[in-house]
């Protein structure tokens, strides 16, 4: 029997409640918003957020395209997956260029190489020109203490802002998303979820994810304790030697912060037991930008950020 699947049929299991939240949410944004869209990078959570999206409105399309926030410095197997799925299930993809907003002097490239920071400016750039009133992100209220702070429903200003004071209480699951003009709202229908949850998730579904994932061969270069992919967005530096190691990315953003970790597991089932037996959240283990400072996901937030 599926660890996962109740004997009692009338007993939910914690996927079925978490699958259940996460469906009530997309239904209740689809209620309450004219123009919303899902933000889809390739990544597990967009990919699970997409996965419960389609489920929500089965047997039609659900009622939002996808936005991706594009870097200009993707892995090539995440943007591979990503058109695949868009081509594969006839979605609707618009796509915000951090690099066509460097090229027009919108935004300036930082010294380090990074673009996740940059992100902030596309991403309110196509809100306001596509009028999204609200916005789906993957973002889990494990995964780093800014997050955790976070309602399912997050009110953002007309400057994108993320105010901590503004949020509002969501008793019995009631969500308001009532919002003045200009203003938009984020939600977050995985906030319930953790990264183990994610991943049993992905088991019991069977979801296809990109194979970057999963333990293999690549080229790889250490910094601040991290294995980083090199590229031409600035690494490695002098007296960083690139070296083949077999690694998996447990979370997968712009190349220029996203490390690597040593690992064997090649399978979901294998992904499972070792994040079970990991004491370190996976952007603590393989996300540089949020290193840059003791508030630095929080200080984005309140610029825009995610």
């Amino acid at each position: 029997m599926n660890a996962h699947v109740s004997a009692d049929p009338y007993v939910l299991s914690h996927l079925d409640v978490l699958e259940s939240e996460a469906v009530h949410v997309f239904r209740e944004v689809a209620g309450e918003f004219e123009r919303p869209v899902l933000l889809f990078s390739g990544g597990k959570d967009s990919i699970v957020m997409l996965h419960l999206a389609l489920k929500a409105f089965a047997p039609a399309m659900p009622p939002f395209g996808l936005l991706h926030v594009d870097t200009g410095h993707n892995f090539p197997e995440v943007m591979a997956y990503r058109d695949r799925v868009v081509a594969g299930r006839g979605l609707r993809l618009h796509v915000a260029s951090v690099q066509e907003a460097i090229d027009a002097g919108r935004v300036r490239e930082r010294p380090d190489g990074t673009r996740n920071p940059l992100q902030t400016v596309p991403l309110l750039e196509a809100i306001g020109a596509h009028r999204f009133d609200a916005v789906f992100g993957g973002g889990r209220r494990d995964e780093e203490k800014a997050r955790a702070k976070e309602r399912v429903f997050s009110l953002r200003d007309e400057f994108g802002g993320w105010d901590p004071r503004r949020q509002r209480p969501e008793l019995w699951q009631l969500y308001n998303g009532r919002h003045a003009p200009g203003e938009h709202v984020r939600v977050f229908p995985l906030s319930n979820f953790t990264e183990l949850d994610v991943w049993q998730y992905i088991a019991r579904e069977k979801i296809e994810l990109p194979s970057i994932y999963f333990a293999h061969e690549r080229e790889v270069f250490a910094r601040d304790g991290m294995w980083l992919a090199p590229g031409d967005w600035g690494g490695p530096r002098e007296g960083e030697s690139v070296v083949r190691r077999k690694v998996r990315y447990r979370t997968v953003g712009d190349m220029s912060c996203t490390g690597a970790v040593d690992s064997t597991a090649a399978t979901v089932a294998e992904v499972i037991a070792e994040i079970t037996a990991s004491r370190l959240t996976e952007r603590g283990a393989s996300r540089a930008d949020d290193r840059l400072s003791e508030a630095a996901m929080e200080d984005r937030k309140r610029e825009g950020y995610f």
